[in-house]
Protein backbone atom coordinates (compact mmCIF):
# COMPACT_ATOMS: atom_id res chain seq x y z
CA UNK A 1 0.00 0.00 0.00
CA UNK A 2 1.19 3.64 -0.71
CA UNK A 3 0.52 6.16 2.02
CA UNK A 4 -0.70 9.86 1.64
CA UNK A 5 0.63 12.76 3.38
CA UNK A 6 -1.93 12.38 5.83
CA UNK A 7 -1.29 9.17 6.61
CA UNK A 8 2.13 9.39 6.69
CA UNK A 9 2.53 12.52 9.18
CA UNK A 10 -0.27 9.91 11.55
CA UNK A 11 2.32 7.17 12.01
CA UNK A 12 5.48 9.35 12.07
CA UNK A 13 3.76 11.78 14.89
CA UNK A 14 4.28 9.69 17.79
CA UNK A 15 8.04 9.24 17.15
CA UNK A 16 8.63 13.07 18.43
CA UNK A 17 7.35 13.27 21.98
CA UNK A 18 8.56 9.51 22.51
CA UNK A 19 12.24 11.56 21.23
CA UNK A 20 11.31 14.28 23.62
CA UNK A 21 11.41 11.99 26.62
CA UNK A 22 15.23 10.85 26.09
CA UNK A 23 16.95 13.68 27.53
CA UNK A 24 15.39 13.81 30.69
CA UNK A 25 15.60 10.69 31.22
CA UNK A 26 19.02 9.99 30.40
CA UNK A 27 20.81 13.35 31.31
CA UNK A 28 19.35 15.08 33.76
CA UNK A 29 17.59 11.41 35.81
CA UNK A 30 20.97 9.84 37.11
CA UNK A 31 22.49 13.65 38.18
CA UNK A 32 19.32 14.39 40.34
CA UNK A 33 18.49 11.70 41.89
CA UNK A 34 22.23 11.22 42.54
CA UNK A 35 23.41 15.03 43.44
CA UNK A 36 20.17 17.16 44.79
CA UNK A 37 18.20 13.86 46.15
CA UNK A 38 21.54 12.85 47.99
CA UNK A 39 20.67 9.15 46.82
CA UNK A 40 24.70 8.19 46.25
CA UNK A 41 25.96 6.94 43.01
CA UNK A 42 25.78 3.60 43.54
CA UNK A 43 22.22 3.84 44.74
CA UNK A 44 21.16 5.35 41.30
CA UNK A 45 23.13 3.11 39.23
CA UNK A 46 21.78 -0.27 40.92
CA UNK A 47 18.04 1.19 40.40
CA UNK A 48 18.05 1.87 37.08
CA UNK A 49 20.04 -1.11 36.05
CA UNK A 50 17.78 -2.77 37.87
CA UNK A 51 14.81 -1.07 35.36
CA UNK A 52 16.55 -1.36 32.58
CA UNK A 53 16.82 -5.37 33.38
CA UNK A 54 13.31 -5.58 33.61
CA UNK A 55 12.84 -3.71 30.18
CA UNK A 56 15.20 -6.62 28.40
CA UNK A 57 12.71 -8.98 29.51
CA UNK A 58 9.38 -6.59 28.42
CA UNK A 59 11.29 -5.48 24.90
CA UNK A 60 11.23 -8.82 23.03
CA UNK A 61 7.88 -9.95 24.46
CA UNK A 62 6.21 -6.90 23.32
CA UNK A 63 7.46 -7.13 19.85
CA UNK A 64 6.17 -11.07 20.42
CA UNK A 65 3.09 -9.87 21.57
CA UNK A 66 2.27 -7.45 18.47
CA UNK A 67 3.05 -10.26 15.77
CA UNK A 68 0.47 -12.48 17.62
CA UNK A 69 -1.97 -9.32 17.21
CA UNK A 70 -1.22 -8.86 13.41
CA UNK A 71 -4.61 -10.86 12.56
CA UNK A 72 -6.32 -8.09 14.52
CA UNK A 73 -6.38 -4.85 14.12
CA UNK A 74 -8.34 -3.14 17.78
CA UNK A 75 -5.98 -5.47 19.86
CA UNK A 76 -2.60 -3.85 18.40
CA UNK A 77 -4.45 -0.30 18.88
CA UNK A 78 -5.41 -1.09 22.49
CA UNK A 79 -1.46 -2.32 23.34
CA UNK A 80 -0.46 1.32 22.25
CA UNK A 81 -3.16 2.65 23.84
CA UNK A 82 -2.60 1.32 27.10
CA UNK A 83 1.13 2.22 26.55
CA UNK A 84 0.38 5.48 25.96
CA UNK A 85 -1.02 5.71 29.60
CA UNK A 86 1.35 3.87 31.07
CA UNK A 87 4.29 6.20 30.38
CA UNK A 88 2.58 9.19 31.32
CA UNK A 89 2.21 7.90 34.40
CA UNK A 90 5.62 6.62 34.90
CA UNK A 91 7.23 9.81 33.33
CA UNK A 92 5.83 12.13 35.97
CA UNK A 93 6.29 9.71 39.34
CA UNK A 94 9.56 9.61 37.73
CA UNK A 95 10.45 13.26 36.78
CA UNK A 96 8.63 14.59 39.92
CA UNK A 97 10.26 13.25 42.67
CA UNK A 98 9.48 14.04 46.22
CA UNK A 99 12.53 15.21 48.53
CA UNK A 100 12.45 12.12 49.92
CA UNK A 101 12.45 9.75 46.61
CA UNK A 102 14.07 6.55 47.19
CA UNK A 103 16.22 4.04 45.12
CA UNK A 104 13.01 1.78 45.44
CA UNK A 105 11.10 4.55 44.25
CA UNK A 106 13.60 5.57 41.36
CA UNK A 107 13.18 2.40 40.25
CA UNK A 108 10.00 1.34 40.38
CA UNK A 109 8.52 4.71 38.22
CA UNK A 110 11.74 4.18 35.48
CA UNK A 111 10.05 0.53 35.23
CA UNK A 112 6.93 1.89 34.52
CA UNK A 113 7.99 4.73 32.53
CA UNK A 114 10.00 1.63 30.34
CA UNK A 115 6.94 -0.25 29.88
CA UNK A 116 4.92 2.49 28.91
CA UNK A 117 7.49 3.60 25.89
CA UNK A 118 7.97 0.00 24.85
CA UNK A 119 4.20 -0.66 24.53
CA UNK A 120 4.05 2.19 21.87
CA UNK A 121 7.57 2.47 20.54
CA UNK A 122 8.05 -1.39 19.56
CA UNK A 123 4.86 -1.71 17.95
CA UNK A 124 5.31 1.42 15.55
CA UNK A 125 8.78 0.80 14.71
CA UNK A 126 7.27 -2.98 13.60
CA UNK A 127 3.95 -1.32 11.72
CA UNK A 128 6.91 0.03 8.99
CA UNK A 129 7.48 -3.27 7.82
CA UNK A 130 3.49 -4.04 7.62
CA UNK A 131 2.55 -0.60 5.85
CA UNK A 132 5.09 -1.23 2.95
CA UNK A 133 5.06 -5.37 2.68
CA UNK A 134 7.23 -5.09 -0.72
CA UNK A 135 10.71 -3.35 -0.03
CA UNK A 136 11.71 -0.47 -1.52
CA UNK A 137 11.17 3.26 -1.91
CA UNK A 138 7.84 3.35 0.07
CA UNK A 139 9.19 1.71 2.85
CA UNK A 140 12.33 4.17 2.92
CA UNK A 141 10.22 6.79 2.74
CA UNK A 142 7.97 5.59 6.20
CA UNK A 143 11.10 5.06 7.82
CA UNK A 144 12.56 8.31 6.90
CA UNK A 145 9.51 10.68 7.48
CA UNK A 146 9.30 8.70 11.14
CA UNK A 147 13.16 9.12 11.72
CA UNK A 148 12.18 13.00 10.83
CA UNK A 149 9.62 13.19 13.45
CA UNK A 150 12.42 11.80 16.27
CA UNK A 151 14.81 14.04 14.97
CA UNK A 152 11.90 17.07 15.36
CA UNK A 153 11.79 15.58 18.76
CA UNK A 154 14.94 15.92 19.41
CA UNK A 155 14.96 19.39 18.36
CA UNK A 156 12.67 20.16 20.33
CA UNK A 157 13.83 18.58 24.01
CA UNK A 158 16.99 20.74 22.92
CA UNK A 159 15.42 24.33 23.34
CA UNK A 160 13.50 23.24 26.24
CA UNK A 161 16.17 23.75 28.56
CA UNK A 162 17.13 26.32 26.85
CA UNK A 163 14.08 28.16 27.73
CA UNK A 164 13.79 26.82 31.60
CA UNK A 165 17.22 27.75 31.97
CA UNK A 166 20.60 26.02 33.84
CA UNK A 167 21.11 24.38 37.20
CA UNK A 168 19.38 26.45 39.46
CA UNK A 169 16.04 25.47 37.04
CA UNK A 170 16.03 21.85 36.83
CA UNK A 171 12.83 21.33 38.63
CA UNK A 172 11.41 23.52 35.78
CA UNK A 173 13.60 22.05 32.71
CA UNK A 174 11.88 18.34 34.02
CA UNK A 175 7.70 20.46 34.74
CA UNK A 176 8.75 21.59 30.95
CA UNK A 177 9.55 18.36 29.40
CA UNK A 178 6.19 16.82 31.45
CA UNK A 179 3.95 19.44 30.02
CA UNK A 180 5.31 19.01 26.26
CA UNK A 181 4.35 15.17 26.63
CA UNK A 182 1.39 15.06 28.21
CA UNK A 183 0.12 17.55 25.60
CA UNK A 184 2.00 15.61 22.53
CA UNK A 185 1.52 12.25 23.34
CA UNK A 186 -1.70 11.29 23.87
CA UNK A 187 -2.78 13.49 20.56
CA UNK A 188 -0.36 12.11 17.99
CA UNK A 189 -1.47 8.15 18.93
CA UNK A 190 -4.97 8.84 18.72
CA UNK A 191 -3.95 10.42 15.64
CA UNK A 192 -1.88 7.68 14.09
CA UNK A 193 -4.66 5.15 15.36
CA UNK A 194 -7.48 6.45 13.87
CA UNK A 195 -5.79 6.92 10.64
CA UNK A 196 -3.57 4.16 10.08
CA UNK A 197 -5.63 0.82 8.48
CA UNK A 198 -2.57 -1.78 9.14
CA UNK A 199 -4.05 -4.95 7.40
CA UNK A 200 -3.97 -7.90 8.89
CA UNK A 201 -0.89 -10.04 8.26
CA UNK A 202 -1.77 -13.53 7.65
CA UNK A 203 1.41 -15.27 8.57
CA UNK A 204 0.96 -15.38 12.37
CA UNK A 205 3.67 -16.66 14.89
CA UNK A 206 3.66 -19.38 16.87
CA UNK A 207 2.88 -18.58 20.82
CA UNK A 208 6.73 -19.04 21.27
CA UNK A 209 9.23 -16.98 19.40
CA UNK A 210 11.75 -18.99 17.53
CA UNK A 211 14.95 -18.27 19.33
CA UNK A 212 16.76 -21.22 17.00
CA UNK A 213 15.67 -19.16 13.90
CA UNK A 214 17.11 -16.03 15.28
CA UNK A 215 19.95 -17.42 16.83
CA UNK A 216 20.98 -18.66 12.76
CA UNK A 217 20.15 -14.91 11.33
CA UNK A 218 22.81 -13.56 9.54
CA UNK A 219 24.32 -10.90 11.33
CA UNK A 220 21.48 -9.96 13.49
CA UNK A 221 23.30 -10.40 17.03
CA UNK A 222 26.49 -8.59 15.26
CA UNK A 223 24.42 -5.25 14.57
CA UNK A 224 22.84 -5.76 17.61
CA UNK A 225 25.92 -5.59 20.01
CA UNK A 226 27.78 -2.79 17.95
CA UNK A 227 24.47 -1.01 18.55
CA UNK A 228 25.21 -1.55 22.33
CA UNK A 229 28.78 -0.95 22.25
CA UNK A 230 28.14 2.62 20.73
CA UNK A 231 24.72 3.46 22.71
CA UNK A 232 26.85 2.56 26.22
CA UNK A 233 29.32 5.07 24.50
CA UNK A 234 26.89 7.90 24.27
CA UNK A 235 25.19 6.94 27.48
CA UNK A 236 28.16 7.36 29.86
CA UNK A 237 28.54 10.85 29.02
CA UNK A 238 24.57 11.64 29.25
CA UNK A 239 24.75 10.29 33.01
CA UNK A 240 27.94 12.09 34.00
CA UNK A 241 26.94 15.61 31.64
CA UNK A 242 25.24 17.11 35.15
CA UNK A 243 27.84 16.11 37.26
CA UNK A 244 30.95 17.17 34.78
CA UNK A 245 29.08 20.57 33.85
CA UNK A 246 28.65 21.18 37.67
CA UNK A 247 31.53 20.16 39.41
CA UNK A 248 34.32 20.10 36.75
CA UNK A 249 33.53 22.96 34.85
CA UNK A 250 31.78 25.24 37.37
CA UNK A 251 28.88 26.24 35.23
CA UNK A 252 25.99 24.67 35.83
CA UNK A 253 24.28 28.09 34.76
CA UNK A 254 25.19 26.84 31.12
CA UNK A 255 23.74 23.05 30.84
CA UNK A 256 20.87 24.23 28.80
CA UNK A 257 22.96 26.19 26.06
CA UNK A 258 25.52 23.02 25.99
CA UNK A 259 22.67 20.70 25.45
CA UNK A 260 21.04 23.02 22.94
CA UNK A 261 24.63 23.09 21.19
CA UNK A 262 24.46 19.56 20.64
CA UNK A 263 21.24 18.65 20.08
CA UNK A 264 21.38 21.88 17.59
CA UNK A 265 23.93 20.67 15.83
CA UNK A 266 22.94 17.26 15.44
CA UNK A 267 19.48 17.97 13.55
CA UNK A 268 21.63 20.40 11.33
CA UNK A 269 24.16 18.08 10.23
CA UNK A 270 21.52 15.21 9.25
CA UNK A 271 21.01 15.98 5.23
CA UNK A 272 24.69 15.51 5.25
CA UNK A 273 25.05 12.56 6.97
CA UNK A 274 22.06 11.05 5.03
CA UNK A 275 24.04 12.16 1.62
CA UNK A 276 27.34 10.83 2.62
CA UNK A 277 25.17 7.21 3.32
CA UNK A 278 23.41 7.22 -0.14
CA UNK A 279 27.53 7.76 -1.62
CA UNK A 280 28.86 5.15 0.60
CA UNK A 281 26.46 3.09 1.83
CA UNK A 282 24.41 3.42 5.68
CA UNK A 283 27.48 0.93 7.25
CA UNK A 284 30.61 2.80 6.29
CA UNK A 285 28.47 6.36 6.90
CA UNK A 286 27.79 4.95 10.20
CA UNK A 287 31.67 4.28 11.02
CA UNK A 288 32.27 7.90 9.66
CA UNK A 289 29.71 9.54 12.41
CA UNK A 290 31.58 7.10 15.20
CA UNK A 291 35.51 7.81 14.67
CA UNK A 292 33.85 11.66 14.21
CA UNK A 293 31.91 11.83 17.91
CA UNK A 294 35.54 9.76 19.38
CA UNK A 295 37.71 12.87 17.58
CA UNK A 296 35.40 15.49 18.31
CA UNK A 297 35.40 14.18 22.25
CA UNK A 298 39.27 13.40 22.84
CA UNK A 299 39.54 16.63 24.19
CA UNK A 300 36.46 16.67 27.29
CA UNK A 301 39.24 15.13 29.77
CA UNK A 302 41.84 17.77 29.78
CA UNK A 303 38.88 20.61 30.75
CA UNK A 304 39.03 22.25 33.79
CA UNK A 305 37.00 24.81 35.62
CA UNK A 306 35.90 27.61 33.56
CA UNK A 307 36.64 26.20 29.99
CA UNK A 308 33.20 26.52 29.01
CA UNK A 309 33.75 28.09 25.61
CA UNK A 310 35.90 24.89 24.68
CA UNK A 311 33.26 22.92 26.37
CA UNK A 312 30.92 24.60 23.65
CA UNK A 313 32.81 23.31 20.46
CA UNK A 314 32.78 19.99 22.27
CA UNK A 315 29.31 20.10 22.20
CA UNK A 316 28.92 21.25 18.96
CA UNK A 317 31.46 19.19 17.05
CA UNK A 318 30.81 15.97 18.66
CA UNK A 319 26.42 16.89 18.50
CA UNK A 320 27.00 16.67 14.75
CA UNK A 321 27.31 12.71 14.60
CA UNK A 322 23.92 12.78 16.65
CA UNK A 323 20.88 12.41 14.05
CA UNK A 324 23.71 10.03 11.78
CA UNK A 325 23.97 7.72 15.50
CA UNK A 326 20.09 7.30 15.70
CA UNK A 327 19.08 6.78 12.12
CA UNK A 328 21.82 4.44 10.23
CA UNK A 329 21.63 1.87 12.77
CA UNK A 330 18.07 1.94 12.58
CA UNK A 331 17.76 1.93 8.88
CA UNK A 332 20.07 -1.32 8.75
CA UNK A 333 17.76 -2.84 11.79
CA UNK A 334 15.12 -2.51 8.54
CA UNK A 335 17.71 -4.46 6.33
CA UNK A 336 17.80 -7.26 8.93
CA UNK A 337 14.16 -8.10 8.83
CA UNK A 338 14.48 -8.79 5.27
CA UNK A 339 17.22 -11.14 5.53
CA UNK A 340 15.62 -12.99 8.17
CA UNK A 341 12.63 -12.98 6.09
CA UNK A 342 14.62 -14.49 3.30
CA UNK A 343 16.69 -16.94 5.45
CA UNK A 344 14.18 -18.78 7.68
CA UNK A 345 13.86 -16.99 10.39
CA UNK A 346 10.08 -15.83 9.33
CA UNK A 347 8.30 -12.54 9.09
CA UNK A 348 8.33 -11.29 12.59
CA UNK A 349 8.95 -7.20 12.98
CA UNK A 350 7.75 -7.10 15.93
CA UNK A 351 10.50 -9.31 17.74
CA UNK A 352 13.87 -8.24 15.38
CA UNK A 353 12.61 -4.54 16.67
CA UNK A 354 11.79 -5.62 20.24
CA UNK A 355 15.56 -6.85 20.43
CA UNK A 356 16.77 -3.44 19.04
CA UNK A 357 14.53 -1.86 21.28
CA UNK A 358 16.35 -3.69 24.34
CA UNK A 359 19.95 -3.13 23.29
CA UNK A 360 18.85 0.51 22.62
CA UNK A 361 17.63 0.86 26.26
CA UNK A 362 20.02 -1.46 27.35
CA UNK A 363 22.54 0.91 26.52
CA UNK A 364 22.12 4.00 28.55
CA UNK A 365 21.84 2.30 32.54
CA UNK A 366 24.67 0.46 31.28
CA UNK A 367 26.79 4.00 30.98
CA UNK A 368 25.11 4.53 34.04
CA UNK A 369 26.14 1.25 36.03
CA UNK A 370 29.64 1.70 34.17
CA UNK A 371 30.56 5.29 35.31
CA UNK A 372 28.55 5.67 38.64
CA UNK A 373 30.45 2.96 40.82
CA UNK A 374 33.81 3.78 39.44
CA UNK A 375 33.43 7.15 40.19
CA UNK A 376 32.53 6.32 43.97
CA UNK A 377 35.38 4.07 43.78
CA UNK A 378 37.76 6.92 42.80
CA UNK A 379 36.28 8.97 46.02
CA UNK A 380 33.62 11.12 43.87
CA UNK A 381 30.71 11.97 46.35
CA UNK A 382 27.98 13.94 44.68
CA UNK A 383 26.74 15.55 47.21
CA UNK A 384 29.82 16.03 49.35
CA UNK A 385 33.55 17.21 48.98
CA UNK A 386 35.44 16.19 45.74
CA UNK A 387 39.38 15.36 46.26
CA UNK A 388 41.60 15.92 43.57
CA UNK A 389 41.71 12.22 41.80
CA UNK A 390 37.65 12.38 42.02
CA UNK A 391 37.34 15.21 39.74
CA UNK A 392 39.97 13.78 37.43
CA UNK A 393 37.75 10.47 37.28
CA UNK A 394 35.22 12.37 36.81
CA UNK A 395 36.40 14.30 33.36
CA UNK A 396 38.54 10.91 32.53
CA UNK A 397 35.33 9.00 32.62
CA UNK A 398 33.18 11.40 30.91
CA UNK A 399 35.89 12.31 28.37
CA UNK A 400 37.74 8.87 27.90
CA UNK A 401 35.69 6.02 28.19
CA UNK A 402 33.20 7.06 25.19
CA UNK A 403 36.12 7.66 22.82
CA UNK A 404 37.35 4.36 23.68
CA UNK A 405 33.99 2.42 22.79
CA UNK A 406 33.33 4.70 19.72
CA UNK A 407 36.88 3.25 18.65
CA UNK A 408 35.69 -0.50 19.32
CA UNK A 409 32.28 0.20 17.93
CA UNK A 410 33.26 1.45 14.76
CA UNK A 411 36.09 -1.40 13.88
CA UNK A 412 33.30 -3.87 14.56
CA UNK A 413 30.77 -2.20 12.53
CA UNK A 414 33.35 -2.19 9.46
CA UNK A 415 33.32 -5.74 9.37
CA UNK A 416 29.64 -6.12 9.73
CA UNK A 417 28.23 -8.51 6.70
CA UNK A 418 25.35 -6.02 6.62
CA UNK A 419 26.59 -3.25 4.11
CA UNK A 420 23.28 -1.00 3.67
CA UNK A 421 24.40 -0.33 -0.04
CA UNK A 422 23.89 2.84 -1.40
CA UNK A 423 21.40 3.03 -4.25
CA UNK A 424 22.90 2.35 -7.69
CA UNK A 425 23.43 5.83 -9.61
CA UNK A 426 21.79 6.11 -13.02
CA UNK A 427 24.34 5.17 -15.92
CA UNK A 428 25.28 8.19 -18.28
CA UNK A 429 24.58 8.19 -21.66
CA UNK A 430 27.06 7.56 -24.18
CA UNK A 431 28.08 10.61 -26.28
Amino acid sequence: MSLDRRQLAAYAAPALPLAILGPPLYVFVPGLYADRLGLGLTAVAAALVGARAFDLVIDPLVGHLNDRLADTRLGRQALVATGTAILLVGATGLLRPGDTASAVELFAWSAVAFLGWTLVAIPQLAWNAELAPVPGGERDRINGVREGATVAGILVAGTIPLIAGGDGAVTTTLDGYLVVLWLLLPATVIAMLAVLRLPPHPARPSARPDWRALKAHPGLFRLLGIHLVNGTANGVPAALFFLFVTHVLEAPDRLGLFLGAYFLAGVAALPAWLWLAGRIGRRRAWVAAMLWAALAFAGAPFLDSGDTTAFLVICGASGLSLAAEMALPAALQSDVVEIGERSGAGYRPGMFFGLWGMATKLAAPLGVGLAFPLLALAGFDAGGDHPGQGLWALALLYGGAPVILKLIAAFLAWRLPITGAPEPRPERQGA
